[in-house]
Formats: C-alpha cells, structure tokens, sequence
C-alpha cells in the first residue's frame, strides 16, 4: 500500500462510520479515496445537485444546511455528509458549505453502497438523519426545562455574611438581626474570609432556638460551642433540583455555595422553595410526620400530585426519577424508625439496602419493591433473626401499603437468603462475577444496583467497592453480562415499525419499560462496570462511560438522548393516566402516541438496537 494510503487508513478507521467495518474493507476504502480542497466560504454541495461520493472532513470544518437554510449540522474533523444524497437517487437533500479552509476525501459512491448493503453497522451509523432529528428534539426539550437550566448561583442574593468562631452567641445574634439573614457562616478567626478559607461552621436560626436558649446557655458563650460543623458545599454552577437533593437526602436547610474554591453565598431552604416546585418537597416533610403505616398512605396520592405536577412543569426523566427515588427512600427510612420503635432497638447493626431504579435514581410512580438487608458479622440466626423477620416484614408490607407493591420475584428482606451478614453478602457477589451462571446474572443484574438508606451505609459502600473492583478485572464475566443485556431488545420490526405485545390485557401495545428504559439500564450497567464507574444513575455512569472512550464516536451522545426521550414518553403515560383517573403502568399504545413521540421514539429503539449489536462486539462470547 502506498505512503498517502497509509496515512488515509490510519485516519478514517478512527471514525464512525468506518469503525465498524472490517480491515480488508478498510484498506479498500483508503485505496479509493480522492482528495479535495475547499476554501473557507467556499459551497461544498448545493441543493439538488447530483453526487457521487461520500464527503469525509480530513481538516477544516463544514457547516451543512436544510434547503430553507436552516441549520443542520456542523461538522469538523472525521465528520461526513452526502449519504442522504447518496441514499436518495444521488441528489444533494442537504446542501454544504466550508467555513475554514477544509481538506476533503472522497469516497466512491459505488463502494459506500456496497459498505452500506452487506455491513449493518455501517448501515446504522450512516443514518444520520434519524439521530440528528433526535439530538434536536432533545435539545428542543432541555430548553424549554427551565427546573433543569437554573443554577444555583442564580438564587445567591447576596455575599455572605459571616462572624469568627470567638464571637459571643449574643454578637452573633446581633449581627443576624442586623442583617437580616437566618444563618451566620462561622470563620475560625478574625483574620479569615471567605476571599482565603472556606467556613468551618454555620450557626442558624434553629441553633439560637435548640442549642442556646432551649437549655439556657449565657449569650457570652463563643459560638463555635454551638456552630453546625461538618458541612455540605455545592457548586455555584450546579442545578437547583441538585442542591434540592442534597437538602432532602441530608436533611439540611442550608448549603455554602463555592466558587473557584470561594464562599459567595449560602443558599437556604427558603430560597428553594421559593424558586421550585414545593410539592417533593412537602412530600418527604410529611413521610417523616406520620406515625404510623396507616398514616403514610394517606401520602399516595401526593405522590402521585407531585409527579404530574413535574411532568407538567417540564421536568426531564433525571430530575424527576431523583425526586420520586428520594420519596421512595423517605418512606423506608420512615417505616424502619416506626419498625424499630415497636420491636425495639437492633440486636445487632444492620444496613437496609434499596435496590434497582431507586438506587440508581431513576423511580418512577409505577415501581414495586426491591430491597435488601446486610447485618452484621457477628449475627446469630438463632438469637437475632426473628427481630429482622420481623422488621422486614413490617417495612415491605408498609411499602405495600403506600404504593410500592410487593415484588414478585422476592427480591426483598422477607426473603432470609436477602437478610445476611456481610460476610456472606461478599461471599455471594465474589461467586456471581467468578461464577457467572443464568441465576447469579440475573442476581448482578439487580444487586449490582444498590445503595445504603438506613444503618451502617458503609456495609452498601463496600458492596459496592467489592462490584467495582472485580467486575472490571473479568472480562468472562462482562461477556456473559453483556450477553444477558441482549435478552430484551427494542420493539421494532425489519421495517421499522413498533412490534406490539401479545399478552391479552396489554394486547398491541409496547411495554415501554421493559422494551426500553430496561435494557438501556442494563447495556450502560455493563459498560459501567467494564471501566469501574462509581456511579449508579445511567445518565452518570453514561458519563463515565463517554469520558473513558470506549464507544464509537457520538454513540454516547446518541444513548444519552434516547435515554432521556424513552423516560419521558413512559413518564407522560404515566402521568397522562392518573390525570384520566385511571391506573398507570408501563403499556404504550402507539394510536396515543404523538407524531413527535412516534418519530423520535422508532429513532431512539433504533440508536439502542445499535448500542445492542455494538455490545456483541466489544464483549464477545469466550472472553477470559
């Protein structure tokens, strides 16, 4: 092969949609390449013109347009276009112009057909049109998501007012009237700012009452006797539904915002409130109210309220399966202080574990319950299992009763083979990853998602470490994963229309869930654990993923937008049905499905279908 061949193979294996063809294919490409120069302004491609070859960006950058001369697409190193044309009686549909000085290869519309006819990768990653829709779709979206746009920085009023850690409470209460603030960042000198130091205690309101004058301490007493420490900072560029969270998971009122390393404001639960929707909010301040199982179901239609009302409000599928996650876990908690008032104190620590979608943040109003117990080393069955038993079995029957039904395939505490020690928890992940049989699959396949809500959480932190650091070292075990995630694929048919359910009650319609947001869960979980991400969410393991380079250019993108567009079609059918008085589920109908929906959602089956058979390859049966 000659020198220029050379160096054009180099360059086109790198990008889709070479990267999925085969070496023999690949050199045949780069030996038939042409070579074109476009100065910047320059027209590339006009409208309706004929054209004969795939145009691929050695240099340079090309911005490509509809005929109304709206904007489609901008494209710089590795990016093609003209496969529209060239699928289309070799007409341009989109015309091209440069807008740097652009070196371009030609690649023969002959050999792009054939590629395009016998190699089904290659096939889907030319179909630009489809997820070029779908990213503006998606982008249409996120933009009018005001809840999601705004950041915290926005709600910080004002510079913080501050005081050093030797002033009297009484200088400290002074100096909050005077300013009219509900909270005091604590310094712990004179000399110390939020300019050089970041505040090592926070005095409120709430203090003055509980810590001072509830138990009659002198006003002359210096504040750091009475301060909040240990506290939780957020990012000026971070959302507001974030800090949302954090305040809901920590139970704070109030959060020192940073930036660049410095102090600028405190933001409070007040101003939250204000600027957000209240209803998650009231939700989960009313489950730690209520005092009993009969009283907290009272919350279910809340619950309910507060998820149309998200949707309504334009939240996206993140925010509101954090929020419905953080309602879920609130319940638990609450259940477990009413559970362990009424059996008594635990004999032995434990950690009660969530599993599945609300701990990866991703719940939503139609869920049932997947939950777990880890107990200490030294638990005795004999002495201290009847305590547990009977914990669990009043938490799940209060989760029952507050609309998280019971799971049908056992996956709770009342199972005694999910109520162990740590010891044998250990026991079980290490044998699931070394011996990875159709049963200890399907356990990762759930177990590998979980998080602490009540207890010891380190006991889920080390779980987790544990799944972190053997996953990643067994790549028999990602392979047999991986092939596992293939089991449920999406519903289209060789035409690409929707394959319906056959199963009476849900007869031609889609389960949305377990056709969609499932098995996008699973493929990301796998490449998760392939590069030892932390994260559980799939939008953030998906970042992980992205950052560590392991998917074909723009497929992480590309998941992403799916991702989001399958969650929220499932989400506004659910919502849709408890306004409509009816009972939600997962089961999409297409006839209810608007043109948007219908388009966007064959778009985002097809991108998953993608990530399907690009899965096959990268885990491939018989790996070691």
């Amino acid at each position: 092969m000659e020198a220029e061949h050379i160096e054009v193979l180099e360059f086109i294996r790198q990008y889709s949609p070479f990267t999925e063809l085969p070496e023999e294919e690949l050199a045949a490409a780069a030996q038939s390449i042409e070579v074109g120069y476009f100065k910047a302004g320059s027209q590339i491609l006009e409208h309706n013109q004929q054209v004969a070859d795939l145009h691929i960006i050695r240099s340079g950058a090309v911005e490509v347009f509809h005929r109304t001369g709206e904007l489609y697409n901008r494209l710089s190193d590795g990016g093609f276009f003209a496969e529209a044309g060239l699928l289309r009686n070799g007409r341009v549909r989109y015309p091209a112009h440069a807008i740097e000085d652009t070196l371009l290869y030609f690649l023969p519309g002959e050999l792009f057909n054939r590629f395009y006819d016998e190699y089904e990768e290659f096939a889907d990653a030319v179909e630009t049109e489809d997820r070029q829709r779908l990213k503006r779709a998606m982008r249409r979206n996120q933009n009018a998501n005001d809840l999601m746009s705004v950041t915290i920085e926005t709600l910080i009023s004002r510079e913080p007012v501050s005081i050093s850690a030797d002033a009297s409470i009484r200088e400290a209460a002074e100096k909050m009237t005077n300013e009219e603030v509900s909270s005091l960042l604590i310094f712990d000198t004179e000399a110390s700012t939020a300019e050089d130091a970041p505040p090592s205690g926070v005095i409120t309101d709430k203090d003055l009452r509980k810590r001072v004058l509830a138990v009659g301490l002198a006003d002359s007493t210096p504040v750091r006797e009475v301060m909040s420490t240990g506290l939780v900072f957020v990012e000026h560029n971070q959302r507001v539904f974030e800090a949302m969270l954090i305040m809901l998971r920590r139970n704070l009122h109030h959060l020192p915002v940073l930036k660049k390393n410095r102090t600028i404001g405190v933001l409070s639960l007040s101003d939250v409130v204000r600027h957000e929707s209240k209803n998650s909010l009231f939700v989960v301040s009313s489950i730690f109210r209520q005092n009993s199982i009969a009283e907290l179901a009272t919350l279910v239609p809340d619950v309910q309220a507060s998820f149309v009302r998200m949707v309504n409000e334009d939240a996206n599928s993140r925010m509101i399966g954090s929020s419905m996650a953080v309602i879920g876990r609130s319940f638990k908690q609450r259940l477990l202080e009413l559970g362990e008032e009424k059996f008594g104190p635990p004999p032995v620590p434990y950690c009660f574990l969530a599993l599945g979608s609300m701990a990866r943040d991703e719940q939503s109003v139609v869920t049932d319950q997947d939950n777990a117990m880890v107990l200490h080393d030294s638990f005795d069955p004999e002495q201290h299992d009847e305590y547990f038993r009977q914990l669990a079995q009043f938490v799940s029957d209060g989760l029952d009763a507050c609309g998280y039904t019971y799971c049908t395939g056992y996956i709770m505490a009342t199972n005694p083979e999910w109520r162990q020690p740590l010891k044998v928890w250990q026991e079980y992940f290490t044998r699931w990853v070394d011996d990875p049989t159709p049963e200890a699959l399907l356990h990762a396949s759930i177990f590998f998602d979980l998080e602490g809500v009540w207890g010891e959480i380190d006991y889920a932190k080390l779980l987790n470490e544990l799944v972190q650091r053997k996953a990643m070292r067994s790549n028999r075990f990602l392979a047999f994963m991986a092939r596992n995630a293939l089991n449920r694929t999406p519903p289209l048919g060789f035409f690409k229309d929707f394959v319906m359910e056959k199963d009476g009650k849900h007869n031609n319609s889609i389960n949305i869930k377990r056709r969609g947001t499932a098995p996008l869960a699973d493929l990301i979980r796998v490449h998760s654990l392939a590069i030892g991400s932390r994260a559980r969410n799939s939008f953030a393991r998906l970042e992980d993923v992205m950052e560590a380079n392991i998917l074909p250019p723009g497929r992480g993108p590309d998941l992403r937008d799916a991702l989001e567009l399958i969650s929220m079609v499932r989400i506004r059918h659910q919502a849709l049905a408890i306004e409509q008085g009816e009972k939600p589920d997962n089961n999409v109908a297409p006839e209810n499905l608007s043109d948007f929906e219908r388009k966007n959602l064959k778009d985002a089956f097809q991108i998953l279908s993608s990530a399907q058979r690009y899965m096959r390859f990268r885990y491939p049966p018989g790996a070691t």
